[in-house]
């Protein structure tokens, strides 16, 4: 199974395909729209959002509400497309120099990419911005579906943001906060105390990162593979959060803290319940070992980078000139932390639905739950 995405930030739309879904998948646009929706909300939020409406268009692979395992292809479109037409366009009449970046922005690809390509900065920023993940959420929600009618739940919440931590306490009552919370998180006081860093940031035209966390609950031992580097599921979970843009880095269970720690304090105990089968009494892994899945949550945490477009920007070189200058300016989010959730619980949703097929190959999601069903009650009366 495979996906490719493509669009601009201000272009038409965006387009992404998907090949190799299985067959029978039930797949709801309404919840597809639903995490779309959510993606464009928080309190960090720029004019961008105001302006778009994501909903996505099914244009081939779906009949009937349900897959048929022909290639699935799919299309967002961009309103504020009317505005950048003229800029925008793909013949020889496109508007060339009214929006010409010639002040990259520091911490943005707009200088490393027209290095890289040879091409004017928009050419580059247009494909860089945020902006694409919108298809990859929508791409990630159709294979999340999937994974829900097997039973494997995906959730997050976000611990920080700009230096302000929420107290994260593993309980429903938490869970529930974190549903309702705008940043969502399941912290009251700091929920409260990100708020005001937010409009401190805003009036010192700042941005602010953060840190985030995703959870894969109900998954079985034995996802992913320790036979070669690039089949391990933690690598394969850590190039795709690092994917997304402004990610720094990506941790699993207790994540750097393991440096700090004697081995005792570490390593997860293995235990044995009946009825239950093999499972470990603490989970500091993370869910995660030999790059395979152990059967408990896969626990994983990423930090978020402030984002790059500054309104009181840092200094750059201006291209033509080479004097020192002020960057660009794009209209950007002062803070995207809670978005940028989203994306994350899209694209682990991803690698996930590959190492479900890659460990059970199947051409019909009937084929794949049968298979499913039958590696569980494997485990239960495995003999070695």
């Amino acid at each position: 199974m495979r996906f490719l995405t493509a669009g601009e930030s201000h272009g038409q739309k965006l387009v992404g395909i998907i090949e190799g879904l299985p067959s029978g998948i039930k797949i709801s646009k309404e919840r597809v729209d639903e995490v779309l929706r959510k993606r464009q909300q928080g309190p960090g939020r720029g004019g961008r959002m105001a302006i778009e409406l994501d909903e996505v268009h099914f244009i081939s692979g779906v009949r009937g509400g349900l897959s048929t395992g022909a290639p699935l292809a799919l299309e967002i479109l961009n309103r504020d497309w009317e505005n950048w037409a003229g800029i925008m366009a793909w013949g020889e009449d496109a508007d060339l120099e009214s929006r010409k970046v010639m002040t990259p922005r520091p911490g943005h690809a707009d200088l490393t990419g027209a290095l890289k390509y040879r091409t004017e900065v928009r050419n580059i920023l247009e494909r860089a911005s945020a902006r694409e993940t919108a298809m990859r959420v929508a791409i990630g929600s159709i294979v999340r579906q999937g994974l829900s009618a097997l039973g494997v739940e995906i959730r997050g919440h976000v611990l920080a943001v700009g230096g302000v931590h929420a107290e994260y306490i593993d309980e429903r009552e938490y869970w529930q906060r974190v549903k309702l919370s705008e940043w969502s998180v399941g912290d009251p006081v700091a929920e409260q105390k990100m708020g005001e860093r937010l409009l401190a940031a805003r009036e010192q035209g700042e941005s602010l990162g953060g840190l985030l966390e995703v959870q894969v609950h109900n998954l079985p031992a034995g996802l992913g593979s320790h036979v070669q580097w690039d089949r391990k599921l933690d690598g394969k979970l850590a190039q795709a959060v690092l994917s997304v843009q402004a990610m720094k880095g990506v941790s699993f269970g207790l994540g750097f803290e393991a440096g700090e720690r004697m081995g005792s304090l570490v390593h997860d105990p293995i235990i044995y319940r009946q009825g239950q089968g093999f499972a470990r009494a603490s989970n500091h892994a993370g869910g995660i070992e030999g790059g395979m899945s152990n059967g408990e949550a896969i626990i994983l945490q990423a930090v978020m980078k402030p984002i790059p477009t500054l309104y009181r920007p840092l200094d750059t070189v201006h291209l033509a000139t080479k004097e020192v200058a002020k960057a660009s300016v794009e209209r950007s989010d002062v803070c995207a932390v809670p978005a940028a959730l989203v994306v994350l619980e899209h694209v682990v949703a991803w690698v996930i639905a590959e190492a479900v097929l890659e460990k059970f190959p199947a051409d019909s999601f009937m084929e794949l739950q049968t298979a499913w069903e039958a590696y569980l009650e494997n485990l239960l009366t495995l003999k070695f």
